[in-house]
């Protein structure tokens, strides 16, 4: 079986590490140890799988993510089922962890593991990364806003005739990609596909000041049963930084789990 197991190891085809790709995805990746902490423990909570990689991406084990200590120095780690990918483990310099949590892919990377014995069982330690990337793209979970409390998206824009306008937008849904807008019929000449509008200010509950820009990517009627009608536009971020990704994601995360409980009943 030992033998079985380390082929499926070592004959995977390397997969793509995005968290190299820095020009391409800088814009999702997170410095701040809290932050970085904050997105572990979730994963920690959750039991998600990791897989690790390393001997330049042609080995790999499954873990999952224990501990993440109180002082966010120490990261301890399950071993994997093989005893000879956990020992190649403990010997490589440079291991890449990816994993997914909300449907959003996670991937950071450490120098080296050690072992140590967690609650009288082995266990690998690491230390907290420095970078951590968290890839959520606009196909990814999308979340309809409150409609009772709608949140509004506060967009600076201009006329045709040149002068200025600011214009207080409900938001439909939100994700990590982008948002929905609900704008009224008589303004669709202001919402064309390609436009990007700078300094869009979304105030999120319980979370803070949202300042960034948009970049409307489609814009389409929208009748409802009732007979009313407005413009959907949807907008993708422009250089979201990775805080204000946070931003969005914890807000996402609480909307979702305090519509589930009400839904079972706790809430």
């Amino acid at each position: 079986m030992a033998e079985t197991e380390v082929r499926e190891h070592t004959e995977q085809p390397t997969p793509r590490f995005e968290l190299e790709e820095s020009d391409s995805f800088s814009r999702f990746l997170l410095y701040s140890k809290s932050e970085i902490a904050f997105v572990l423990r979730s994963l920690s909570q959750r039991g998600a799988m990791i897989t690790v990689y390393f001997d330049q991406g042609k080995s790999f084990l499954l873990t999952s993510l224990i501990e993440v200590s109180a002082d966010n120095s120490e990261l301890i780690f399950d071993l994997g089922s093989d005893s000879e990918m956990n020992r190649k483990a403990l010997l490589a310099d440079k291991l890449i962890f990816i994993t997914a949590i909300d449907r959003v892919k996670v991937q950071f990377s450490l120098k080296r593991l050690s072992q140590k014995n967690n609650d009288g069982r082995p266990a690998f330690s690491g230390a907290l990364p420095e970078t951590l990337l968290r890839l959520q793209r606009r196909e990814y979970f999308r979340l309809s806003t409150p409609i009772a409390s709608p949140i509004k998206c506060t967009v600076p824009m201009t006329r045709p005739d040149g002068s200025a306008l600011v214009i207080d937008s409900p938001l439909l849904d939100i994700s990590g990609g982008g948002i929905g807008l609900m704008a009224q019929p008589d303004q669709s000449e202001l919402y064309k596909s390609e436009m990007e509008f700078k300094n869009c200010k979304i105030d999120l509950p319980d979370e803070g000041l949202l300042v960034l820009t948009l970049r409307v990517r489609n814009a389409f009627d929208v009748v409802t049963k009732s007979g009313s009608r407005y413009i959907r536009v949807g907008c993708e971020f422009v250089d979201l930084t990775g805080p204000r990704l946070t931003m969005i994601q914890r807000y996402i995360t609480r909307i979702e789990r305090e519509r589930k409980a009400r839904l079972s009943g706790l809430g």
